[in-house]
């Protein structure tokens, strides 16, 4: 079997080379930002081991010789899944590694927020030396933390952030009764934006979700209250969110993850004084890493072995294995 690594942000890929090279697998590997970018470097190839490069319809009928797609991370929005059901190919993904990672991130921009330390740090390096520089602080003991999704990493943010804030709400409406037990109070979403103090989102990026932090639920939530993204750039309106930010609504925002990234060097969300940006850092730790690039390799060998991935996200035409 032989694979491609259509593009990586890692410093070398020795160790996605080590998992399938040590399945007796060829491989090569290519820098693919585009469609045919990816449809030159992967001719002959069977599997896809994939981040950033766009695989769809185009991929799949340019290279029919592709059965399986291996998404580098737990979402899959680069990964046109509707496209790969209608080709019959197979697509997996990492979705349990980083969860500790990501819902401490997400802890830990909230607290960052609800403290004001951005905003403290910022005035001392400017010369202003006063506890209340940076505006009035709330008892977070006594503020509700709002959570959008309820999955593995929803999961372990309710639970990490219960000794901080005085009440942990959550929406996930996929999610069955007795899986909220022991995790968070269950909320519409309408009840969770207007009632939390803080609204951290844990949901992937689909159609239902794109922009759902947006002006309408944005504009429900309490005046002064704050918005945390660790999720997908594209889940919160960002347009939308600095507007919210101008007007009082949110009083200030910590955004892991934007549409574009990394965004224009003009874009407005750089330079908003109530905005705290970290890089698409959330999942990131050095055992995080590894877990995933392990991981993501490995639901290759593990299709090549036994006809079917670790982590299926779309079921593929059956195939002999290996």
């Amino acid at each position: 079997m032989k694979c491609l690594i259509t593009d990586y942000d890692f410093h070398d890929v020795d160790l996605e080379l080590g998992v399938l090279r040590g399945a007796g697998m060829e491989v090569a590997t290519a820098q693919c930002r585009t469609e045919a970018d990816v449809i030159e470097a992967a001719r002959g190839c069977q599997g896809l081991l994939t981040q950033y490069a766009p695989i769809n319809a185009k991929v799949f009928a340019a290279l029919p010789e592709v059965r399986i797609v291996s998404r580098l991370g737990a979402g899959f929005d680069t990964v046109n899944v509707e496209d790969a059901r209608k080709f019959g190919v197979w697509v997996a993904n990492s979705p349990d590694y980083g969860v500790g990672e990501v819902a401490t991130h997400a802890l830990g921009m909230a607290i960052a927020l609800v403290r004001h330390l951005p905003f403290y740090d910022r005035d001392v390096r400017a010369g202003h030396w006063h506890y209340t520089s940076a505006g009035t602080l709330r008892r977070p003991g006594e503020m509700t933390l709002g959570i959008l999704g309820l999955g593995r990493i929803g999961k372990r943010m309710a639970r990490i952030s219960r000794p901080v804030f005085g009440r942990v709400i959550a929406c996930d409406p996929y999610l069955a009764e007795g899986d909220f037990a022991d995790h968070a109070q269950r909320v519409t979403q309408e009840e969770l934006f207007r009632e939390a103090d803080v609204v951290s989102l844990h949901v992937p990026l689909n159609d239902e979700t794109r922009g759902i932090a947006g002006a309408r639920t944005l504009a429900l939530m309490k005046r002064g209250s704050f918005l945390v993204n660790t999720a997908r750039g594209a889940v919160a309106d960002v347009d939308d969110v600095l507007a919210a930010l101008d007007s009082g609504q949110l009083e200030a925002a910590a955004l892991d993850v934007l549409p574009k990234e990394p965004p224009e060097a003009h874009h407005p969300v750089l330079r908003h004084p109530r905005v705290l940006l970290t890089p698409h850092a959330a999942f990131y730790s050095r055992e995080g890493e590894k877990e995933l690039r392990r991981k993501a390799a490995q639901n290759l060998v593990d299709w090549a072995r036994t006809g079917r991935p670790t982590y299926v996200v779309v079921e593929g035409r059956p195939v002999t294995p290996l």
